[in-house]
Order: C-alpha cells, then sequence, then structure tokens
C-alpha cells in the first residue's frame, strides 16, 4: 500500500496561510540542508495531489521552470502525474494530470492501491483540511516558519487529532521540520 505524505509550510502558531491565502510570511531562500532534505522526503513520490486553486500556480510555475531549481527537481514535478482534486473542473487543462471529483476518500483509497511510489500533497487549505479530518494522511512534514502571524488559514480542521513525533530537525534557514504520524488506535 502506497503512503500519503503531506509535506506544508506553517507558521509557528500553526497557520499554512494568512486570512487571505497570503504567503508573504515564507522563509526564503532555503539554505541547503533543507533543500537536501526536502528532495529526500520527494524522491519516492509517484503522484501529487494539488486542490485547483494551488495546482492553477504549482503546475504552470514548475512547467516554467522556476529559477533557483535543479533541472532535476524540475524534472521531478513536471513528469510526476499528478492528481487534482476538484468539485468545479471536470477535466484537467494540464499535462500530466487528472481531474478527480467525488469522495476524497474513494479518490485517495484508489491512488493507494494503485502501484508506484509514494503520494504527496502540499496543499491547497481545503484539501489538507479534509484529508487530515479523513485521517488520510501517513506522515506530515510541517515546514515550520520562524514567524507568527496571529490569524489565517489553520492547518487542521476543528477536533483533537493525536500525533506521534518521528522527528524535529532544525535547519540553517531558520525553518523547523516537524515530521508526524498520526496515533491510530
Amino acid at each position: 500500500m502506497r503512503k500519503v505524505k503531506l509535506q506544508l509550510q506553517v507558521t509557528v502558531d500553526g497557520f499554512m496561510g494568512g486570512p487571505g491565502g497570503e504567503l508573504d510570511w515564507l522563509t526564503m531562500p532555503w539554505s541547503d540542508d533543507l533543500t537536501a532534505f526536502t528532495d529526500t522526503i520527494w524522491k519516492p513520490v509517484g503522484t501529487i495531489v494539488l486542490g485547483r486553486r494551488l495546482a492553477e500556480g504549482f503546475i504552470p510555475a514548475w512547467a516554467s521552470g522556476p529559477e533557483g531549481e535543479t533541472q532535476e527537481s524540475i524534472d521531478q514535478m513536471n513528469t510526476t502525474p499528478k492528481v487534482v482534486v476538484s468539485r468545479s473542473l471536470t477535466e484537467s487543462p494540464w499535462d500530466n494530470a487528472v481531474v478527480a471529483g467525488g469522495d476524497l476518500s474513494e479518490t485517495i483509497a484508489g491512488l493507494r492501491r494503485e502501484p508506484g511510489g509514494d503520494i504527496i500533497t502540499c496543499g491547497g487549505s481545503t484539501l489538507v483540511r479534509d484529508m487530515i479530518a479523513r485521517d488520510l494522511i501517513d506522515e506530515l512534514y510541517l515546514f515550520v516558519n520562524p514567524v507568527a502571524i496571529g490569524a489565517g488559514l489553520p492547518v487542521f480542521p476543528e477536533g483533537a487529532r493525536r500525533l506521534r513525533l518521528v522527528a524535529a530537525r532544525p535547519f540553517e534557514c531558520g525553518i523547523t521540520v516537524l515530521h508526524y504520524e498520526p496515533k491510530r488506535s
């Protein structure tokens, strides 16, 4: 069974975006040690799952070959199959991406049964909260930026979530990655 991972940039006070989705608080550029660590998370990935709004920026940005990224990373992002979760799209306007509507739990269960590497999501906010609420994520990699913004898009939906800390690792740029697994009974 394929694992489902979440990689997400967050603030120390638990937000993945400002009240309007702003990301002006992100720590940039990353240090080389964080970039190398991120490569280890993405190396076994066989499918990327994205919310529609994130896909609208993410897929074209990687297709344009963003400055500061290695060709290896650009190639991996562009060649890895993508599933865009959407209630409004019926077909994908992007290369190497399909649209999944319907029940999110069934979509993820279907992806888990397919052969291939790990499944990863890095947003959007509605998708992340829905996946957490439905207990669809096996590993959480929270990239905690050294900033508090006071209000915004929360990572976690209402209700308690029990997590087990696998590792906590600080990086030169000030980001600390917290690696969690859900505690399942």
